[in-house]
């Protein structure tokens, strides 16, 4: 582990004691939660955002989709 230096304003700070408190853990333990759960759902959005571009374009002005087949409901009947 690598230890770093923070420094936050004072309301910030009490949020981050009160926080870490409720949940019974440090204020460090709640920061680094907080950052990997942070990373998580950007690493999550740049994955997703990778597949979309990835796919083949669509042309316009083609049949429309069945509210079912955007939905992927046809499986649920």
């Amino acid at each position: 582990m690598k230890n770093v230096t923070v420094t936050l304003d004072e309301e910030t700070a009490r949020w981050a004691r009160i926080e870490a408190a409720r949940r019974d853990e440090s204020v460090s333990s709640l920061l680094r939660d907080l950052l990997r759960e942070h990373m998580g759902g950007r690493e999550s959005y740049a994955g997703a955002m990778e597949r979309y571009l990835s796919r083949e374009p669509r042309k316009l002005g083609g049949p429309r989709p069945s509210r079912e087949d955007l939905h992927d409901r046809a499986g649920l009947r």
